[in-house]
């Protein structure tokens, strides 16, 4: 069992080391331009692979909220090789034209609040949306002003790529436990359910990269600094399913003073001179005995305190 279940978790290893890696250099933002490059890449070939001219202008649209890069005439007569990369040169420039503008448009009121000489801040929060979404992400003002609000979009891309990464790792995790325990049943059919469970997890690998890349290209493609005038998608708000009541039950429980009499409201004490249950001072509280009106099973203790279970002492036959 033991050596089944270290083969079984090292498919999931192997996965692991992937993710582990990709989400070091995220966080770490050395190599972020060129993990993006990559994704784009990625899903321009994975566009014009899988699909035709319409479903190319309808993917382009989608994943990077452009106009399909080339005419229907070029999809069928050129090259796959250089159709590849002429739309990967085309989408590279409208992005880092669109990062441009939006350094190009934060930069004017970060230059004004720095060089205020009454302002004395250290940090600037800048709200950014893709139209679904709002990101008010705090930065450091100096950094901003020397780097010519270059690094607003480095910092996005980075917590943009943390945020994919975790979010896709956890649900790739819980897919894995679910195959894990469904592939025990394809024994039945005289298969190795380890064979099986390789196979289907290299599937869900490649659903969950191609999930990854897409929400990245969807998220940065449509990223701008947020106004006032900018649409934003209202989110839908879901009916909540209606719990069902409970039957109340009502409990009458007959309180007590200190000297153990029944308390009326005439004599009832009130709150503020109520003894306290952790107070040693108190009076002790007189000690109501149990009633026992269920019937005890066999083994249960018996009601009569003696220790012994209810079959040996007072339910003998």
């Amino acid at each position: 069992i033991r050596k089944r279940l270290l083969e079984y978790d090292d498919v999931m290893n192997k996965q692991r080391t992937v993710i582990y890696d990709k989400r070091r250099h995220a966080l770490m933002g050395e190599r972020i331009g060129m993990d993006i490059t990559n994704i784009i890449w990625d899903r321009v070939v994975s566009i014009l692979g899988n699909n035709d001219y319409e479903g190319c202008k309808e993917r382009f649209l989608k994943l990077f909220f452009m106009e399909c890069p080339f005419t229907e005439d070029e999809f069928n007569s050129i090259s796959r090789d250089k159709l590849e990369e002429s739309a990967f040169q085309k989408v590279m420039s409208g992005f880092k034209a669109r990062l441009d503008g939006i350094a190009a448009e934060a930069m004017p009121v970060v230059k004004d609040i720095y060089e205020n000489p009454d302002a004395n801040f250290e940090r600037i929060l800048i709200p950014l949306t893709d139209m679904h979404m709002i990101y008010r992400m705090s930065f450091d003002l100096k950094e901003c002003y020397d780097t010519q609000c270059q690094n607003i979009m480095r910092q996005f891309e980075k917590m943009i790529m943390l945020h994919n990464i975790d979010d896709n790792w956890k649900e790739n995790l819980r897919q894995l436990d679910e195959l894990r325990h469904s592939v025990q049943n394809s024994s039945y059919e005289q298969k190795d359910p380890l064979l099986i469970f390789k196979l289907e997890s290299v599937k869900l690998w490649d659903a969950m990269i191609n999930q990854m890349n897409d929400s990245v290209c969807t998220t940065l493609s449509r990223i701008r600094i947020f106004k006032d005038n900018t649409p934003i998608e209202q989110p839908v708000e879901v009916p909540q399913p209606q719990k069902r009541e409970e039957p109340q039950y009502e409990t009458h429980k007959q309180e007590l003073n200190a000297d153990g009499t029944a308390a009326t409201p005439d004599n009832l004490p009130d709150a503020a001179n109520r003894p306290r249950y952790n107070d040693p001072t108190a009076p002790k509280m007189p000690r109501i005995p149990i009633v026992n009106t269920k019937t005890p099973r066999p083994n249960d203790p018996c009601p009569c305190g003696s220790g012994l279970k209810f079959k040996n002492c007072h339910g003998k036959r």
